[in-house]
């Protein structure tokens, strides 16, 4: 055996206890030692030689941390995005969003603005733009550093000229003014109970800002959901990422906003999404 294989191998072995995909990560993470990319590194894994510095990017990952922070990097939609410790890794089920407006939308039409509320890393407002080419949007967070982030992707993807991101907080007084009205809003708010205990991989290292929300995990669906009628066009539709066990309280404050509702599930079969439109005309349907 020669090559990158036994490397491999014993990279696995060793991640098999803290990842559910200990092959993938070790492959990512050798690919980001010899500063290549996955596909090219499989091609010529029988005459490449690992660097030494991936021993220290496997100790990084026992130890719980995302490979998305050890490369910065992250893969969402069509898009290959940086990420830092400041923002959530933005992951497969949040694309959910996307699939429910074009869903939405359908092939014929397509939002003119769409607002990311939230944005972190820009993933869901460069996603929708990329997806709807003849839109604009707009990128909010209260976390300065977040912010940092989306505007760096923001530019580096090649959509400065149609998206900005913004420090907004959602919790403050005023946060909504010059903002204007939207034909999609998107957001993936925090939404865990307070209490729960998450795997070490995200409570050690991802911001809690972004995870949390009191309680019963609702809070900053207590806030946004009355005010969505004065950012929404009158055909508009916001689409809000939920927690399993919450589609039935948060379509309840999406019923007392005066909305119509529609869950849609991940693909694993878990309720991840919920619709909101006034019902005025909900396209292709």
């Amino acid at each position: 055996m020669s090559g990158l294989a036994p490397v491999l191998r014993d990279a696995t072995a060793a991640l098999d206890a803290v990842s559910a995909t200990p092959r993938l990560d070790a492959e990512l993470l050798l690919a980001h030692a010899l500063g290549i990319e996955r596909s090219e590194m499989l091609l010529r894994q029988h005459s490449l030689i690992a660097p030494d510095s991936f021993a220290a990017l496997i100790t990084r990952r026992i130890a719980h941390e995302p490979v998305a922070y050890i490369t910065g990097t992250q893969a969402f939609w069509d898009l290959e995005l940086r990420v830092t410790p400041d923002v959530l890794v933005p992951r497969a089920d949040s694309e959910t969003l996307l699939e429910a407006a074009i869903a939405y939308f359908g092939p014929d039409r397509s939002p003119t603005r769409i607002a990311d509320l939230g944005t972190g890393s820009g993933a869901l407002l460069l996603a929708a733009l990329s997806i709807f080419p003849a839109a604009e949007g707009i990128g909010i967070d209260a976390s300065v550093p977040a912010v940092a982030v989306a505007r760096e992707n923001t530019e580096r993807l090649g959509f400065a000229d149609r998206a900005s991101t913004e420090i907004r907080d959602w919790t403050l007084p005023g946060w909504r003014e010059g903002l204007g009205k939207f034909d999609l809003i998107l957001c993936n708010p925090p939404y865990i109970e307070d209490d729960v205990v998450l795997a070490p991989m995200v409570s050690a290292y991802e911001p809690h800002t972004a995870l949390f929300a009191g309680d019963d995990g609702l809070d900053d669906y207590r806030i946004l959901i009355p005010q969505l009628p004065n950012l929404l066009n009158p055909h508009g539709v916001a689409l809000f990422e939920i927690g399993y066990n919450q589609a039935e309280s948060v379509g309840l404050l999406a019923a007392e906003a005066g909305f119509v509702t529609e869950l849609r599930h991940d693909l694993a079969g878990n309720p991840r999404v919920l619709r909101f439109s006034l019902g005025i005309e909900v396209y292709n349907d």
